[in-house]
């Protein structure tokens, strides 16, 4: 058995904590295993060039952030950061517990942030093809088309859409009054051919007796004139993605994707695109500049004649 200062020293305090997760936590091998993987990989960091592993007392913050710093220069996903991030933090909790360090310099850490993924979203051309695709020489017809260009005008949720009533449209002004998240409510805009197409549904909508209520009166109903469901509207929107030979990834929120991305696209200022959008942070809308941005590359290789790269 080692002298007390021994047992703190990184490499053996490092070693009974994969003891006390097998002994106390019960952790499967694979746990104690990626455990060790994390932890030899910062003791041997630490150590750098030195003789032996410096005591656990001695590491400190910016230790460790120099340790994460290396991790993302060695090109280490974020994911794989995280996790590491996660055993140190677990491994000085037990530290502090055993005495061999009074503060958890790990707690600061902050994982680092996902990536997010980009939205899928469909091009004008696209739009215009799917817009065109309900037939309007039958009810249906008319009311799945002035839904694909209520959602694409106004940059509406699939669940916003179906919330809607008669009495939040405006149409003389081209403004919907819009209830999303978090019972918030915000105007969006309705575009010519958004009030057209809701003009000629509602000149053959049924409504329900039920639902025939002043203040209350649904703007898109089903066949027996009752409102309709998200469920039904991505119904729809598959069956008319099947018809127009468009990416099957399409769901009713890639209209909003695309409605923000087309803004940006041509030049709209992103504090407006949020407010239409009834996005609470800016940082959300963000993901939309990265959308446009990733157009203007694919358009800049293709089109200059020094683009090409390797």
């Amino acid at each position: 058995m080692g002298s007390t200062r021994d047992q703190g020293r990184l490499d053996v305090a490092s070693e009974r904590f994969l003891r006390y997760l097998k002994a106390e936590r019960n952790a499967s091998e694979l746990t104690i295993k990626s455990y060790r993987e994390d932890l030899q990989s910062v003791v041997a960091f630490l150590q750098g060039e030195q003789e032996s592993p410096p005591h656990t007392s001695q590491i400190t913050l910016h230790d460790l952030r120099g340790y994460v710093g290396a991790m993302h220069e060695a090109g280490y996903a974020k994911s794989s950061v995280s996790r590491r991030l996660a055993s140190i933090r677990s491994f000085f909790r037990f530290a502090q517990r055993e005495g061999w360090v009074t503060q958890n310099p790990a707690k600061p850490l902050r994982n680092p942030r996902p990536d997010r993924k980009l939205p899928h979203t469909l091009s004008t051309d696209e739009i215009d093809c799917l817009l065109r695709t309900p037939p309007t020489d039958q009810p249906a017809g008319l009311r799945d088309r002035a839904i694909l260009e209520t959602m694409y005008s106004a940059g509406l949720r699939v669940s916003e859409t179906v919330s809607l009533n008669e009495e939040d449209l405006d149409q003389i002004q081209g403004i919907v009054r819009v209830r999303g998240k978090g019972k918030r409510e915000r105007l969006a805009m309705l575009g010519s051919h958004a009030s057209t197409a809701i003009s000629q549904w509602l000149a053959v909508r049924r409504l329900h007796p039920k639902d025939d209520v002043p203040g209350r009166r649904p703007v898109f109903t089903n066949r027996f004139g009752r409102r309709l469901t998200t469920r039904s509207v991505a119904r729809m929107l598959e069956k008319h993605l099947a018809l127009s030979g468009l990416d099957q990834r399409t769901s009713p929120h890639t209209l909003r994707h695309s409605f923000a991305t087309h803004l940006l696209d041509r030049g709209a200022d992103i504090r407006s695109v949020q407010e239409l959008l009834g996005h609470k942070s800016l940082v959300t809308t963000q993901i939309y500049t990265h959308v446009s941005t990733a157009g203007l590359r694919e358009a800049y290789e293709k089109a200059h004649p020094r683009a090409h790269r390797g």
